[in-house]
């Protein structure tokens, strides 16, 4: 999708007609109605990834990929929040499930996607090694403290944290992410800097105008609460396909995990494409990392005000999985250059995930 100076109708007009669909969605017209629900979601999901890109390229990088990053999460993290609120103790691993989704989402589906687009079509990629290692770095302890430690902590007995645990917790979370995003706009933002290919028309083009961009943030805000509103309204008739064919209903999480992180998937994509893996990996990245950063501190608010137990410890087989991800990340992703066969492993490892959660 190539930037314009003004804004294509067809940006605006995809938005728009998914809330108009969402608002139909609740006189229960039927079966045929699905479609047009998933034609809305689909329409949605590309016109958020125009705008991301209109103010990516208004305000540079590394700021671009965080606006996206942070208004996915933001939603996301609404989301989540309101089906606690509405299910009650019964979703108290909602928060669990939906962030360890997005991470191996992201971390081995996304990523590895990129690679293999990327090495296919210019053989061989760089990145800045400095900025890829402080982001796996925060990722892999905010994991492993808010996923995997709980099960071992003994003022509670596991998977929760005891309440004065969980506040910690939730409080490193944030600190964490704030010290990275620190690092990334202020402190260090060189090491988060893509090298600009002198053929790439969409980097050497010139940027938006202030009023072009300003609308494009609001209509991207708008998109990515069409797009999780939208999975949502489909979940139903998603558990019922799911059911039918027999898969555990686990897997219905990791259907709309997918859905909510398809505008940063194609963003990335695209990017990877155009040789421009640095900023696919800041995409990816910096989005596991608001993801788990914002919505542990959030769910554990919930939690602590309304006295639920929050159960945040993976079972023994995604333990395995998340410490495995991290293990063949920071190797593949430990030299500054990638090729098919890293792009392979990830995908690999991500396939397992999704052929593991069908057949446990």
């Amino acid at each position: 999708m190539k930037i314009s100076p003004a804004l294509p109708i067809w940006s605006i007009a995809a938005p728009v007609a998914g809330w108009l669909l969402l608002g139909g969605a609740s006189f229960n017209p039927g079966g045929f109605y699905t479609i047009l629900l998933v034609i809305g979601l689909l329409g949605s999901v590309l016109a958020a990834v125009y705008h991301a890109e209109v103010v990516a390229h208004r305000v540079g990088e590394p700021y671009g990929t965080l606006v996206l990053a942070l208004a996915v999460t933001l939603i996301e993290v609404a989301l989540i929040v309101s089906l606690m609120l509405a299910g009650g103790e019964e979703t108290t691993g909602l928060a669990r499930d939906t962030v360890f989704a997005a991470i191996m989402i992201i971390l081995n589906g996304i990523v590895g996607i990129c690679l293999l687009v990327g090495a296919s079509r210019h053989k061989e990629q760089s990145f800045g090694l400095l900025g890829v290692s402080a982001s796996l770095a925060t990722l892999a302890a905010i994991a492993v403290l808010t996923l995997v430690l709980p099960n071992y902590t003994s003022s509670a007995a596991g998977p929760f944290y005891s309440p004065s645990q969980l506040a910690f917790i939730a409080v490193i979370s944030l600190i964490l992410y704030g010290t990275f995003v620190l690092v990334q706009t202020v402190r260090h933002r060189d090491y988060f800097l893509p090298e600009e290919a002198v053929n790439d028309e969409d980097v050497h083009a010139a940027p938006p105008s202030a009023k072009v961009a300003a609308l494009s943030g609001g209509l991207l805000l708008i998109c990515l609460g069409a797009v999780v509103l939208l999975a949502k309204s489909l979940a139903p008739a998603l558990e019922t396909a799911v059911a039918s064919v027999g898969a555990p209903k686990t897997l219905v999480g990791i259907i709309i995990a997918a859905v909510v992180l398809l505008p940063e998937g194609l963003a990335a994509v695209r990017a990877a494409r155009a040789n421009r893996l640095q900023t696919s990996l800041n995409l990816a990245l910096g989005s596991a990392l608001a993801s788990i950063g914002l919505t542990i501190p959030a769910v554990a608010i919930v939690s602590l005000t309304t006295g639920w137990t929050l159960s945040l410890g993976l079972d023994v087989k995604s333990t395995v999985l998340l410490l495995l991800s991290f293990i063949v990340a920071t190797l593949s992703l430990g030299t500054g250059r990638t090729t098919v066969m890293q792009g392979t492993v990830h995908l690999v490892i991500f396939a397992v995930y999704l052929f593991t959660t069908i057949v446990p």
